[in-house]
């Protein structure tokens, strides 16, 4: 067997050898791998949860999202004016809650392994690493890893799956307006994937998950979708406000 193992090696390396003594393929690179393009200009379609998205809901209510005591506790606490006096007006604009809030989204390539997410409500900058990530810890964004998911196809088929990013490292934040916390320790893991439509329409759907031992007592689900804008005429970058 061992024998039968180093032959196969051999023969490998002289193919090779007569091909040109060319190797394997280097990698290939985050952005040349992708699966799908989400690049360019997204608006928000607000089609789920429109009370909790488009206004700011009432103090203690929790809308879905299952707390524990300490989570209720700190939504109970829910104070804007207070947060507007420490300068945490983007306490609903972290990772956990960005995608959830209405408005548009410019992605781009920062560079062959990293895609950059900006929003115009808030005026957020989330970065997507698909290397080792090397920003973000402590701040509202996280630090982001993300990587093509792909589902095995049948021979000959196109590559399927989706855009899996995990973000940990949060800031403290709140996964609604009205103060519903989620924790530093909080991990959210997204799936972004493109839908194309018949009608030429073409839609970026975004599915979350957030889990976070210190105030939720089961992880928290959300969805929300964007459709691809030609060019950026609507966007508007406008700061964080604690209240609609």
């Amino acid at each position: 067997m061992v024998r039968r193992l180093v032959v196969s090696a051999i023969l490998a390396a002289l193919t090779i050898y007569a091909q040109g003594g060319r190797g394997p393929a280097p990698p290939r690179t985050a952005k040349a791998a992708a699966l799908y393009d989400i690049t360019g200009y997204w608006v928000a379609v607000v089609t789920e949860d429109w009370r909790y998205r488009m206004v700011t809901p009432v103090k203690g209510e929790l809308g879905g999202v299952a707390l524990n005591p300490a989570g209720r506790k700190i939504a109970g606490e829910w104070d804007p004016a207070k947060d507007e006096q420490s300068g945490d007006q983007c306490r609903s604009y972290g990772a956990a809650a960005l995608m959830n809030n209405p408005g548009r989204l410019h992605i781009t390539w920062q560079d062959d392994e990293t895609l950059k997410i900006e929003a115009d409500n808030g005026q957020q900058t989330r970065l997507l690493h698909f290397g080792a990530a090397t920003s973000g810890a402590g701040e509202w964004q996280g630090s982001s890893k993300a990587l093509w998911e792909i589902v095995p196809a049948g021979r000959g088929d196109k590559p399927v799956g989706s855009l899996k990013v995990v973000t940990t490292q949060m800031r403290p934040g709140y996964l609604r307006k009205n103060g519903v916390p989620y924790s530093g320790t909080a991990v959210l893991t997204e799936y972004l994937d493109r839908v194309n439509e018949p009608d030429g329409n073409a839609y970026l759907v975004v599915t979350s998950t957030v889990e976070d031992p210190v105030y939720l007592a089961q992880p928290f689900q959300s969805a929300s979708h964007f459709r691809k804008q030609p060019d950026g005429a609507g966007w508007k970058p406008r700061p964080c406000v604690t209240r609609w």
